[in-house]
């Protein structure tokens, strides 16, 4: 019992500071390995850059897409294109009886500042797609409860 007690309280502290950091967490009453594999399939598609199964790091490689914000200035130019970039991080932890996983998309956008100096053509951050991260989130649950994990 002590032990439930003190997995809730470190879960609850490390839940706020993921909070923070703008991840979208996850927590199942599932083995580790189980949720690992489980978290390297919801990324399936997409190029897999990191996998340290012993950190519980996994991190896709960017993909490129056509930009989804308008064009540039008055005349909406695509003088240097409208491109943007994404990658996913996933952050698989160990809790005692829980497994959670934190969910992070990078997306950043060619040229969305305006000039033409060296500071103007280059990647910016932009907000993620939360339909991106809630398709991998979806996916992942979905294969832990045909795996007979329960979500906490």
């Amino acid at each position: 019992m002590r032990a439930r007690i003190i997995a809730l309280i470190g879960l609850l502290a490390w839940s706020g500071c993921a909070t923070l950091s703008g991840s979208n967490d996850q927590f199942f009453i599932c083995s580790y390995d189980v949720v690992w594999s489980a978290a390297l399939e919801s990324l399936k598609g997409r190029p897999i850059q990191v996998q340290d199964k012993d950190k519980g790091l996994i991190e896709t490689g960017w993909v490129e897409m056509e930009g989804t914000e308008r064009s540039y200035g008055i005349f909406e130019r695509d003088a240097f294109g409208n491109q943007e970039r994404v990658r996913m991080t996933l952050a698989v932890k160990r809790l005692n009886d829980v497994t959670s996983v934190s969910v992070l998309e990078n997306r950043q956008r060619w040229h969305l500042k305006g000039g033409i100096s060296q500071q103007a053509t280059k990647w910016w951050p932009i907000d993620p797609s939360e339909e991106a991260e809630a398709t991998v989130v979806n996916r992942l649950q979905n294969k832990l409860k045909e795996k007979g994990c329960v979500a906490s």
